[in-house]
């Protein structure tokens, strides 16, 4: 007996430039996470009709190609690359995504260069780019991108300086109508999905509601953490000192905290002692990350590796197939969508 589609008719016209952008049915994207954005989960979210990207973090460009060619022999759907601009092997990232020409190519970690973004356009892409400011969303538009993911500080993994709310009105009110805009961070319902399409929003990204699907393949010890936690427990790793410029990682605090923060100190030490430089000082933080998340998602080690999570873990307390949640996404969704033009009528006499 074949599944009664749910009705779009209200998403369909406030996510229409989302859908055409992505390629997709659906302009829900799973976000890029290093360790679980593998071509299985890729390939699930996008047979679904909604769009991922593959997380290279800092893998071999020989692992990003045969995980390219994994992917596509699993979905003939639009899926993207997501590239980190601070990994060591960025370079050779960026000329396999372009030789492989992909729809679509998504830059993260910091601000890329504008030759580029062009170089990602050239070979068909359409380029997504990560702002976590107001200054870096107005320094991207200029550079030619196709949409923006404003990701605020509620996310997890890596994040920026400000919280989403601030974002939206700094910068998907302002620039919603010129650019289409994608809202990451602290997203868990389709409710939510609703009002910031509502809001101008072409689309939205979620992380941690995708880790707790059935198709993804962290270990069971990593799920079983996210459904106990609550949405406090997940915190931003601190910066102790200017001299090592630590990008925040919000994460479930665990002993894998509290080594990282010895870490800082030790690394500190080292500046200070001369026996590394600042370069190399970031390097080694950003290797104990992927170490650590490594322990926890493949290992099964969530008591000493790391846990990261967003704020919308506190949500996250059930695990279904990619194809249910994505259907309940897009049910609540139309529904909230109703009631609001419903409600509005009502308030208007119509």
């Amino acid at each position: 007996m074949e599944t009664k589609k749910t009705a779009t008719t209200q998403l369909d016209n406030l996510w229409k430039r989302g859908k055409e952008l992505l390629g997709v049915e659906h302009p829900i994207i799973c976000g890029a996470m290093t360790w679980v954005s593998e071509p299985h989960l890729v390939s699930k979210v996008c047979n679904a009709g909604a769009f991922a990207s593959l997380a290279c973090g800092n893998m071999p460009q020989t692992t990003l190609d045969r995980q390219i060619q994994t992917t596509r022999g699993l979905t003939d759907k639009p899926f993207a690359v997501n590239l980190i601009t601070v990994a060591p092997n960025y370079q050779e990232h960026l000329e396999t995504v372009v030789k492989a020409r992909l729809p679509v190519i998504v830059f993260a970690g910091s601000l890329p260069k504008k030759s580029e973004i062009e170089k990602a356009r050239d070979s068909g892409a359409k380029v997504l780019v990560f702002a976590s400011t107001a200054s870096l969303a107005e320094r991207m538009l200029t550079y030619g991108v196709d949409g923006l993911i404003l990701e605020g500080m509620e996310a997890g993994g890596h994040i920026g300086p400000v919280a989403g709310p601030i974002l939206w009105q700094q910068i998907l009110f302002e620039y919603s109508d010129q650019i289409p805009i994608f809202i990451a961070g602290g997203i868990a319902t389709g409710k939510m999905m609703a009002h910031l399409l509502l809001m101008g929003a072409s689309g939205v990204q979620l992380g941690t509601r995708f880790v707790m699907t059935e198709d993804c393949i962290v270990h069971e010890n990593f799920k079983t953490a996210f459904r106990k936690a609550r949405a406090r427990e997940a915190m931003a790793a601190p910066q102790f000192d200017s001299r090592l410029p630590v990008i925040p990682v919000r994460a479930l605090k665990n002993k894998g905290t509290d080594t990282f923060n010895r870490l800082q100190f030790e690394i500190m030490k080292k500046i200070d002692d001369k026996e590394i430089d600042r370069l190399e000082a970031q390097v080694q933080i950003e290797e104990y990350w992927i170490g650590g998340l490594q322990k926890a998602v493949i290992d099964g080690d969530v008591e000493n590796g790391s846990l990261m999570a967003g704020q919308a873990v506190g949500l996250a307390n059930e695990i279904k197939p990619v194809n249910d949640l994505i259907k309940e996404l897009i049910s609540d969704a139309e529904q909230e969508l109703n009631q609001v033009f419903g409600k509005l009528s009502g308030a208007s006499g119509i």
